[in-house]
C-alpha cells in the first residue's frame, strides 16, 4: 500500500515536472508556430510521449544494472538542453520574420505601413507535413529533456521501488502525469497564438517573437549556470 501510495505521488510529481520553466520555454516556440489550440495541446502531448519513453528505456537500463550515470555526463546533458533551448528561441525568430513582413504602401502623399502573412505558396499537403513535421519535433525535445533527466528519475524510481517491474510502473506513472501537464501548459500557452493567428498578425508575430527571445536568453542563462556555476567546464577540462 506504501508503495501504491507512492506512484499516485508519482503522477502529481510528473504533472509538476512537465511546468519546469526549460520545458514550458521549449515547447512554447513550437506551440507559437501553431495555427490552431488543437495542434499547440498536441504538440505537448507529443512532447510528454519523448520524455516518457526516453525514461523508460534509460531508467529500466539504470535499474537493471543499479548504475548511475557519472556527473559529467549527467550535466552534459543538461547542457545539451540549453543548447536546444537557444537553438529552438531562433528558430522561432526565423519562423516569424519569414512568415509575417511589413508592407509600406503610398496613397498620393500618405504612407501606410501593415502586417500581413505569406503563405509561401503552400497547399494543404505543405501544410499538413509541416503540422507533421512540428509534432516529431516537439516529440525530439522531449527525449534530449528525457535524457537529462532520466538519471535523476532512475535514482527516484529505485528509492521507492523494491523491483524493476515497479521502477518501470513509477516511471511509466510519472510520464502520465507529465503527458497531462504539458498538454495543459502548451493549451494555456497556445491560446493567445491562436486567437492572434487570422486576425491580429502583428500582435501574433509579437507574440511569436517574445516566445523565441525567452528561449534564447533562457538557454544562454542555463548554459552559463551549468558550465560555470555546476563546473562542468572545470570537468571537461579535467577529463
Amino acid at each position: 500500500m506504501e508503495f501504491w501510495g507512492l506512484v499516485g505521488l508519482g503522477f502529481l510529481l510528473g504533472v509538476k515536472h512537465a511546468t519546469e520553466p526549460d520545458h514550458v520555454i521549449a515547447v512554447s516556440t513550437i506551440a507559437a508556430e501553431s495555427r490552431s489550440l488543437r495542434r499547440a495541446s498536441l504538440a505537448g502531448v507529443y512532447w510528454g510521449v519523448g520524455h516518457t519513453l526516453t525514461l523508460l528505456v534509460v531508467g529500466t537500463v539504470l535499474l537493471a544494472v543499479r548504475g548511475q550515470i557519472p556527473e559529467k555526463w549527467s550535466l552534459s546533458l543538461e547542457f545539451l538542453v540549453g543548447i536546444m533551448l537557444v537553438a529552438l528561441g531562433i528558430n522561432a525568430l526565423n519562423f516569424r520574420t519569414r512568415r509575417v513582413h511589413s508592407h509600406v504602401h503610398w496613397h498620393g502623399v500618405l504612407r501606410h505601413t501593415h502586417f500581413h502573412e505569406h503563405p509561401n505558396g503552400r497547399t494543404d499537403d505543405h501544410r499538413h507535413l509541416h503540422i507533421e513535421l512540428s509534432y516529431i519535433k516537439a516529440g525530439l525535445v522531449g527525449v534530449v529533456h528525457g535524457l537529462a533527466g532520466s538519471a535523476a528519475m532512475a535514482l527516484l524510481a529505485a528509492s521507492t521501488a523494491e523491483t524493476i517491474w515497479q521502477g518501470m510502473l513509477y516511471i511509466v506513472v510519472f510520464g502520465a502525469g507529465t503527458v497531462l501537464g504539458m498538454g495543459v501548459c502548451t493549451t494555456a500557452v497556445g491560446l493567445p497564438f491562436a486567437l492572434t493567428a487570422d486576425r491580429r498578425a502583428s500582435l501574433n508575430r509579437a507574440l511569436g517573437m517574445a516566445a523565441g527571445a525567452l528561449s534564447v536568453v533562457y538557454g544562454a542563462y542555463y548554459i552559463y549556470h551549468l558550465g560555470v556555476s555546476e563546473g562542468l567546464f572545470r570537468l571537461w577540462l579535467e577529463a
